[in-house]
C-alpha cells in the first residue's frame, strides 16, 4: 500500500484566507477523487500572538497592524464574504466584532487530533468565530464546539491547564515560523514544496495530481 500525501495547514482560527484556502484544497481533492489518499495535519500560526484576553476590535486592528483605511478594510470584507458565498460558508462581518487570542483553540487542535478530529474541530471554531459571532478564547464557546465535534470536553479543556502540552504547541508553532512561514495559509506538501493563500481550486488540484502520481 503506497503511503498517503500528508498536507500539513499552518493556519489560524480567525484567519478567513485559511477557510477559503482549505475549503477549495478539499473541492480539489473531492473532484480528483483522492480522499482516501491524503492525510491532512493543521499545524498552529496566531495572527496575534500578544493579543490580550480582551481582545481588540477588529477594525482598530486591521488598521493599526496593515495601514489600510477604512475602505480598503471594507473592500477586503466585500471579497471575502464573496469568496466565502462561493465556497458556502458565511463570512458575517458586525459591528464591534473583535480579534481575539487563539493558543487556547490551537492546544485544542492538538488535542483533538488524537482522535481524527482535528479538521472538523478547526472548521467548527472557525464557523463559530466567522459565522456566528462568538469569541473563541472562552472556555464556554471551546467547550461547545467540542461537544459539537463529538469529542470529551472536560478532558480537552484539562489540556488547557498543562504546561507540557502548551510548550509542545508552542515549539511546533515556532518550528513552522523557522522554516519561514510568516503568512498563513501556507499549505505544505509531503513537507517538500509550500503554497500560500488561498490558491485556486485548479492550482490545487494540478499540485495534488503531481504528488499522487509520484507516489504510485
Amino acid at each position: 500500500m503506497k503511503d498517503k500525501l500528508k498536507i500539513d495547514i499552518v493556519s489560524d482560527v480567525v484567519c478567513p484566507w485559511c477557510t477559503v484556502g482549505y475549503k477549495h484544497l478539499e473541492k480539489a481533492i473531492t473532484e480528483l477523487n483522492i480522499e482516501d489518499q491524503v492525510e491532512i495535519e493543521w499545524q498552529p500560526f496566531e495572527l496575534n500572538p500578544n493579543m490580550p484576553e480582551e481582545g481588540q476590535d477588529l477594525t482598530e486592528h486591521i488598521t493599526q497592524k496593515y495601514g489600510s483605511t477604512k475602505e480598503q478594510h471594507e473592500a477586503s470584507r466585500r471579497r471575502l464574504v464573496e469568496a466565502g458565498t462561493a465556497i458556502d460558508f458565511t463570512f458575517d462581518f458586525y459591528e464591534d466584532m473583535r480579534i481575539v487570542n487563539t493558543f487556547d483553540a490551537h492546544v485544542l487542535l492538538e488535542y483533538a487530533k488524537k482522535f481524527g478530529k482535528q479538521t472538523e474541530l478547526k472548521m467548527r471554531l472557525t464557523t463559530a468565530y466567522f459565522s456566528e459571532q462568538k469569541d473563541v478564547s472562552k472556555k464556554e464557546v471551546l467547550n461547545q464546539a467540542l461537544l459539537d465535534v463529538g469529542l470529551n470536553a472536560d478532558e480537552a479543556l484539562a489540556t488547557l491547564a498543562n504546561d507540557d502540552i502548551r510548550f509542545e504547541v508552542q515549539r511546533n508553532k515556532q518550528y513552522w515560523q523557522n522554516l519561514g512561514v510568516r503568512s498563513v495559509p501556507t499549505i505544505v506538501f509531503n513537507r517538500k514544496e509550500g503554497v500560500t493563500g488561498a490558491q485556486p481550486i485548479e492550482v490545487f488540484k494540478s499540485i495534488l495530481t503531481q504528488f499522487t502520481q509520484a507516489q504510485e
